[in-house]
């Protein structure tokens, strides 16, 4: 599950009074839960099993099948991840010093469904695999697009001024720019 996760994209969730950034796989064989306040990282990870016995600890009168059951917990996530969370299902987090618990409310088949996730720390290497590498990577990314927009700009620079000592002219004098300087859009650029 873990390494499927990968592909899963993070999301800005809200969370009572907290924001988080959260990702989520579920499959029919469990589910893996990466969550983190960029201060620390949290995860669970649970089999068909886990599902099943928690499910019957905090679900008594419901029967399901694990594979529906994880279905079900799936679909509620989904809107929250999305930004668009369901007001009929209710998400709390409680953090303690072992790790962080998300509570979830909802209803199935017209009976109260209730689900918690138990997360601990999540270990360096997740961490690094799944938010330091690929921030790293985006940041490289961008950089080399940004040099390659800068060259870009130079060259049209270059190109109008030739244009201009060839005695070429705007025939509308809205489209003139000012010459692009990388310097001072690099310094404007990190003070932001």
């Amino acid at each position: 599950l873990e390494s499927r996760l990968l592909t899963q994209p993070w999301a800005s969730v809200c969370l009572g009074e907290s924001t988080f950034l959260a990702k989520v796989l579920f499959r029919d064989t469990g589910y893996i839960l990466l969550i983190s306040d960029l201060s620390s990282v949290w995860y669970e990870s649970a089999d068909a099993e886990a599902v099943g016995q928690r499910s019957k600890e905090l679900n008594k009168r419901l029967t399901v099948q694990v594979s529906s059951f994880l279905h079900h917990l799936c679909e509620l996530m989904h809107p929250l991840l999305a930004g668009q969370p369901d007001a009929t299902t209710s998400f709390s987090c409680h953090r303690t010093a072992s790790g962080l618990s998300l509570h979830m409310k909802s209803e199935l088949s017209g009976l109260p469904f209730y689900w918690d996730f138990h997360c601990c720390p999540a270990p360096v290497e997740m961490v690094s695999r799944h938010l330091v590498r690929p921030l790293i990577q985006m940041s490289l990314a961008l950089q080399s697009q940004v040099q390659k927009l800068a060259s870009l700009l130079l060259q049209k620079d270059a190109e109008i001024e030739d244009y201009r000592e060839s005695g070429a002219t705007l025939s509308r004098d809205r489209l003139r720019t000012e010459p692009f300087q990388e310097e001072k859009f690099q310094q404007h650029f990190m003070v932001k």
